[in-house]
């Protein structure tokens, strides 16, 4: 008992260090965020046409995205979400820098009712870094 009192604030520190770390390898599942990772995206744009939606800023995507994506910044998905309606029942693969947007993204497609919003796990990083097609 001496041990955890004297040493009670790196104790503390370990504790919250692996719950944000299970937060993180959990968190998308327990918000019910599917995620794919690039070869699971390509197989669903390839098989099942999938749209991709691209939630990052302007200049972010016009220095390169993925082939044939719908651009709406993240910032302005709730006010255009009209545009997108016609892909409610489609898959949607949505992307952004790494992650972390896109996940945020399909939390609110999944509220307006898309039912097959897929975040590209580590974003358009992964899909660069398996040499995957992107366009200007």
């Amino acid at each position: 008992m001496q041990f955890i009192t004297s040493n009670f604030f790196p104790i503390s520190l370990a504790i919250m260090s692996g719950m944000m770390l299970l937060w993180s390898l959990l968190g998308s599942r327990i918000r019910g965020i599917k995620e794919v990772d690039t070869n699971a995206a390509l197989q669903l744009i390839n098989h099942k046409n999938a749209v991709v939606l691209d939630v990052r800023e302007d200049d972010e995507y016009k220095s390169g995205h993925m082939l044939n994506a719908k651009h709406v910044p993240g910032g302005k998905l709730k006010s255009r979400i009209a545009e997108l309606e016609k892909y409610k029942d489609k898959p949607v693969v949505v992307v952004c820098r790494s992650g972390m947007r896109s996940s945020s993204a399909c939390v609110t497609l999944a509220k307006q009712g898309f039912t097959q919003a897929y975040n590209l796990t580590g974003g358009m990083m992964a899909w660069q870094k398996a040499n995957l097609p992107t366009q200007k």
